[in-house]
């Protein structure tokens, strides 16, 4: 059967990078998937318009980090793990509405090694897959919050700043 040009060209993608934390990360939070950008730059967040990043900095009131060490300094220092809910799946480009054929990640291996005691996801798609493979296998619950994507335009940095101060709360 030939694709024609309406139909979407799916690519299969295996996460390409492994989890954020250390020993002492409380906090852990969650995407879905890297996007395209991010798997291009090995890590989290990486699309220059996702408002991760310059949030975070600003709930910690610190300057806004720029290169991979800096984020990563950043998130532990604070306490913070990151992850994806999902390992693998098939997808067009970044667009998280096109995921099928879901694999989830494994959760155990942050929880056994650091103390966290709280999980956030960033966005309602990191929420729907945390609530269909995690929560059952792990019995926690997660708090979901709003997206920092660009897709999420409808939020504004003050909305998503006042959204997301519950992680200092934590």
């Amino acid at each position: 059967m030939k694709r024609t040009e309406r139909e979407p060209r799916y690519t299969h993608i295996v996460h390409p990078f492994g989890p954020l934390y250390d020993a002492s990360s409380e906090i852990l939070i969650l995407g879905s998937l890297p996007s395209v950008k991010s798997r291009e730059q090995n890590f989290f967040y990486g699309h220059p318009q996702n408002r991760f990043w310059p949030l975070l900095a600003e709930l910690f009131d610190e300057p806004a980090p720029c290169s991979v060490e800096e984020k990563r300094a950043l998130a532990l220092r604070h306490h913070i793990a990151l992850w994806d809910t999902i390992y693998s799946c098939d997808i067009v480009g970044s667009s998280d509405s096109s995921i099928r054929n879901v694999v989830p990640t494994d959760l155990r291996e942050i929880l056994a090694g650091s103390r966290v005691q709280h999980i956030f996801c960033n966005g309602a798609t990191s929420g729907r897959y945390f609530q269909k493979y995690h929560a059952p296998v792990l019995g926690v619950a997660a708090t979901v919050l709003p997206s920092t994507s660009p897709a999420n335009a409808a939020w504004t940095m003050e909305k998503l700043l006042d959204a997301w101060r519950v992680i200092r709360e934590e």
